[in-house]
């Protein structure tokens, strides 16, 4: 599930432009290989290999009359709200990050797990308002690793223990854990982790030209934050190249876009593709919307356009966060959809 935050316009025009340059000044970082990025477990439960049931926080599921509390909705990916579908039972609600469940309750049950930094890094964005983001409070770290600028997010947060600007190290002390955010009670208390691509710092426009809701959270709203599987880096001991898992990833569905030049995401993370003078670039995605190549095209195009879908005998949307529309191997894109891919392209 992606953790859409109820978000946008800064309180003050001084924020947004502080948040803006911290992004647009993060220095493109190219590895011909990438190198091996290593994280530390965000608290004290380490149970993710050896005991998954007891790592991850479960969901509440009611389907077909039938109630659970699967573990598997706390992992990352598509794993929640089942679908009985032409093929079979699908889940089709995305989650972008993983719920890792406490530890240490007090004699009331709250929990008091402290959440550190999974990485050395810089923060870059605190929440300390819940009622201003299903996130409820949450702190962003700045990671700059040899595949990129990377930004681990920890929601859900009791209390946050430090402040933008602020340079921590791996098990620096974030926050307590807790349960502040949209549909969540002391029962599922947990904290929701995950790590980030960003899309564009231009994000504020693009926003005031698309949404009705406020953002009070710059840059680092949850909207411009492309979140890949945490868990595999985590739970790999040496270290895993993010570049490289990305580009592993399977490809969904690709768009013909126009060439705006003002792709920062190319800038960001050039291993994604070289930018080009061609009059189009076609994006490879994965489901989730995670940008797995960028290649420039010949093809003329005025608006962004499906060029190829993998096969589905049932809808697109299902398996896209709603971003296609169609079935079989016909695509087209939603009104999301093309939102979606006009902030990753800078068309606003």
């Amino acid at each position: 599930m992606t953790l859409i935050m109820g978000v946008r316009r800064p309180t003050s025009s001084r924020l947004t432009l502080a948040l803006t340059l911290a992004v647009s000044t993060v220095p493109a970082m190219n590895s011909a290989r990438g190198g091996n990025e290593k994280l530390q477990y965000p608290t004290a439960n380490t149970q993710l290999e050896r005991r998954p049931s007891a790592f991850y926080m479960f969901t509440d599921r009611n389907f077909e009359g039938s109630k659970s509390t699967p573990w598997q909705g706390g992992q990352y990916g598509f794993v929640r709200t089942p679908q009985r579908t032409k093929a079979g039972v699908i889940m089709t609600k995305f989650h972008e990050g993983m719920d890792v469940a406490p530890v240490n309750r007090d004699g009331s049950g709250e929990p008091r797990d402290p959440v550190m930094s999974m990485a050395a890094g810089k923060v870059v964005h605190t929440n300390s308002t819940s009622s201003k983001s299903n996130y409820g409070q949450y702190v962003v770290i700045q990671h700059d690793f040899d595949s990129g600028p990377f930004y681990s997010l920890y929601a859900h947060l009791n209390s946050i223990s430090v402040k933008p600007g602020q340079i921590v190290k791996p098990g620096s002390q974030l926050g307590i854990l807790g349960y502040t955010g949209v549909g969540i009670n002391k029962r599922r208390a947990h904290v929701h982790v995950e790590l980030n691509m960003l899309l564009h710092s231009g994000f504020d426009r693009w926003h005031d030209k698309t949404q009705t809701t406020p953002n009070h959270h710059g840059v680092f709203n949850g909207i411009n934050l492309v979140g890949v599987d945490v868990s595999k880096i985590l739970a790999s001991k040496r270290g895993a190249s993010i570049q490289r898992m990305v580009k592993a990833l399977p490809v969904y569905y690709k768009v013909l876009v126009p060439n705006t030049g003002k792709i920062e995401i190319l800038k960001r993370y050039p291993w994604l593709g070289k930018a080009s003078n061609a009059p189009a670039y076609e994006i490879s995605l994965s489901g989730s919307g995670i940008p797995i190549e960028i290649s420039p095209h010949k093809s003329k195009v005025e608006y962004p356009v499906v060029s190829w879908v993998r096969y589905s005998p049932t809808y697109h949307k299902f398996y896209t966060k709603n971003r296609l529309s169609g079935t079989g191997s016909t695509a087209g894109l939603t009104k999301s959809g093309r939102e979606y891919i006009d902030l990753m392209i800078g068309a606003f």
